[in-house]
This record gives C-alpha cells, sequence and structure tokens, in this order.
C-alpha cells in the first residue's frame, strides 16, 4: 500500500526477484489455474512420484518460455484479461514469453498434493508453472494455495509486522527500517513540502517519537 508519496514508489519496489510457496493438486485442471476456477478436467495421478516431480523441475529452471493464464492482469484492448473471461468475451491465448526463475525446489509431496518454493523474475505465473508440472507428468493439476514470501529485498518472515504492533510508531520504524533497504534514489527522505497554491502557515517535519518545547506540536 502506498501513501503520498509512497504511491510513486510502488512499480519500482516491484522489481526484483520474488519468492513464493505454492502448494499444487494433482488431478485436476481449472479454467483459472486455481482453485476458484471451474474444474475442467480430471486426470489419474495415482502413478506419480515424488522422484517424477523432482526429475522434471530442471525444465522449469533457469529461462524459460511460459504462456500467461487467460485469467490474469494482462490486458486487451485496455481491458484485463480476466475481466474480459468473466464477461463471457473471447479471449486468444497470449503467445509464450519469456521468464526467468532462478530456484525451484519440492518441498513436500503426499498426492494429491505438492508443496513448491519457487524464486522467480517479474512476469512469471505461479499458476501457469503449476498447470504445466501437472501436463508433464501426462496428468494436470491447479494451484490450491499461494504465499509470496520474498519480494525484492523484503521477505515475509523478517519484514511484515505482526498484527499485536500494528500501532503508529511500530509501523513509523519498521517503515524507516524497510526504506533504507531500498536503493537510495527510492528510499523515503524527509523533504521540504511541494511548492502549491496554499499558503503554509507553520510547518515543522519531526519523527512520531519525538518532542518538541513543553511536549505540544502544533499542527495547521
Amino acid at each position: 500500500v502506498g501513501i503520498g508519496r509512497g504511491t510513486k514508489m510502488l512499480t519500482s519496489m516491484l522489481s526484483g526477484s520474488k519468492r513464493y510457496v505454492a502448494i499444487g493438486e494433482l488431478g485436476k485442471a481449472t479454467d483459472t489455474l486455481d482453485s476458484t476456477g471451474k474444474v475442467t478436467e480430471e486426470k489419474p495421478y495415482d502413478k506419480i512420484t515424488q522422484e517424477d516431480i523432482e526429475s522434471i523441475l530442471q525444465k522449469f529452471t533457469g529461462n524459460i518460455m511460459q504462456v500467461p493464464p487467460l485469467y490474469s492482469a494482462l490486458k486487451k484492448d485496455g481491458q484485463r484479461l480476466s475481466t474480459l473471461m468473466k464477461r463471457g468475451g473471447v479471449v486468444e491465448a497470449k503467445p509464450a514469453r519469456p521468464v526467468t526463475v532462478y530456484s525451484l525446489s519440492l518441498q513436500k509431496f503426499q498426492p494429491p498434493f505438492f508443496t513448491l518454493d519457487v524464486e522467480c523474475g517479474g512476469g512469471f505465473y505461479i499458476r501457469s508453472l503449476v498447470s504445466d508440472i501437472g501436463k508433464e507428468l501426462s496428468s494436470c493439476a491447479n494451484v490450491l494455495e499461494l504465499t509470496r514470501t520474498k519480494q525484492g529485498p523484503f521477505t515475509l518472515e523478517e519484514h511484515a509486522l505482526p498484527e499485536d504492533k500494528w500501532t503508529i510508531d511500530d509501523i513509523a520504524q519498521s517503515l524507516e527500517y524497510c526504506s533504507s533497504l531500498l536503493p537510495a534514489e527510492l528510499a523515503l527522505k524527509k523533504s521540504k513540502p511541494e511548492e502549491s497554491n496554499e499558503q503554509v502557515l507553520s510547518c515543522e517535519y519531526i519523527t512520531l517519537n519525538e518532542t518538541k518545547g513543553d511536549d505540544v506540536i502544533k499542527t495547521f
């Protein structure tokens, strides 16, 4: 979420690698490639082993070509493909495009479910990966659960603020720390207010835990 000047940083903050933990389900394909969609196909999976899955992961690692899902944020004529699909519009599959997978490993296999740890670049779709893995195994698959654990320099474990620390001071400290991890041109800095037609009677930039004078702060 971006607030004020922070909204200008969001696009740049989405750059860098991303890491996910994905739980896939073998034997079922859906129109959205995840569990929220309508089941379009069912195939047997009982002969698939952990070794079978591990042996094909290398095919999906490195610089590869990937066809994005029809239900996606990609656009046609200015509208999202997912919106067009929901309205019953005719949507042709997008051509395969180059994407990068930095690492891919199988964390757990308990048929029909398998858990993947994936680190990838921008424009990569985990739903397409899971679907393609199902096809490579002569079956089908969809995403049951997906968690993003890393975005650029930020990780869920180290930088997500627990709910019991959702206070003004804790949020401010977290923002200051996380800002220090960004490139210098993106880091939040104290700056003078931008020029406008409004007249500023009095203003002063302070940190949330800073006091002035008799601990009275006046705002206008």
